[in-house]
């Protein structure tokens, strides 16, 4: 199990990241993504749509306290990663939590010490100012050895790559 925690959603700074970061983690396998910050209907809806049409068993969710979610998790049997450009090198713990149900956090605006503290795990995909969008990616990559790749999200509609143009079919 893998699920996602986007810390102080805005939606009129965020709302497009936002986003982006839950059709990320969808395509990349997450099981989930929580959100904190400012409630965002309309982000929540453009989510669901993708994951509706295109399949993947995906859910997002608003939770109001973030550190109450990460020590209900932790209850859960979870492992705490925050993903941080301040983090040791993922690559040379990855193994440490392969294997594990996880709850990614990945921040918005600047992210409180707190977080920093009760994650079990402070991870860098690299030391430089880099989008949390990209490090989630990467992240979810490495740690699923690349399955995402080839897995069949079995949707309503499926996207056949093609040279050129574009080809949606309805399997």
């Amino acid at each position: 199990m893998i699920e996602i925690l986007r810390l102080s959603h805005r939606p009129v700074r965020d709302a497009r990241m936002t986003t982006h970061i839950g059709l990320t983690s969808r395509a990349f396998l997450a099981n989930k993504m929580w959100y904190s910050g400012v409630r965002d209907r309309e982000m929540e809806s453009s989510v669901f749509k993708v994951a509706e049409q295109f399949g993947g068993n995906f859910e997002i969710s608003y939770i109001q306290d973030p550190l109450e979610l990460i020590n209900q998790k932790r209850k859960e049997d979870f492992t705490i990663v925050h993903l941080t450009m301040y983090g040791k090198d993922f690559k040379e713990n990855l193994a440490k939590i392969k294997d594990k149900n996880i709850l990614i956090v990945i921040g918005g605006e600047k992210v409180e010490p707190e977080f920093y503290h009760e994650s079990d795990y402070n991870f860098s995909v690299t030391n430089q100012p880099i989008s949390e969008l990209s490090a989630l990616a990467v992240f979810l990559h490495e740690l699923l050895d690349g399955k995402e790749l080839n897995d069949n999200f079995s949707g309503k509609l499926k996207v056949i790559g093609q040279e050129r143009g574009k080809k949606v079919i309805k399997p």
